[in-house]
């Protein structure tokens, strides 16, 4: 059996609940021990939290990015993890994925704007009437991306 392939998200906290929901439409993939997902909340009491923010990001092959007007407006977000993250992608080592979470104008023209984003079509999670619609489709998506690495 692989080992997980482990996944990292950033994400502003003003977007936590999305963040969640994330990680319960992810549940199976975790449990089938497919992947493995870290956030900043992990980081434990005591923990240098930047040396664990760069370690962990710099060992994901799955890099999630949860886009909003406030993860665009976050300097750490938008100018330290997204740069780390369009640097490992560009070098072949991680592969971005873009999640619309809310509206943000002009988010195609972002550094990560010519990356297939989901959910389909880019359409923002909370524009969809059924947002578990939203959620199955990203799922689906990070389902097919790890199914692709694990791929022998």
């Amino acid at each position: 059996m692989n080992a997980p392939l482990d996944i990292f998200i950033s994400y502003s906290h003003t977007d936590e609940a999305y963040r969640v929901e994330l990680e319960k439409h992810l549940s199976l993939l975790r449990r089938s021990g497919a992947i493995r997902s870290w956030h900043d909340r992990q980081i434990g009491a005591g923990d240098e939290w930047k040396r664990a923010i760069d370690g962990n990001l710099n060992q994901a092959a799955i890099i999630l990015l949860l886009v909003s007007a406030d993860f665009v407006a976050s300097e750490y977000c938008y100018d330290i993890e997204l740069k780390r993250a369009m640097e490992r992608r560009a070098a072949g080592e991680a592969v971005v994925i873009p999640i619309i979470l809310r509206q943000c104008d002009g988010w195609q023209n972002t550094p990560f704007g010519a990356v297939q984003a989901l959910p389909r079509d880019g359409k923002p999670i909370k524009s969809w009437a059924d947002p578990d619609e939203a959620w199955t489709d990203v799922a689906r998506g990070i389902r097919r991306v790890v199914e692709k690495l694990r791929a022998p």
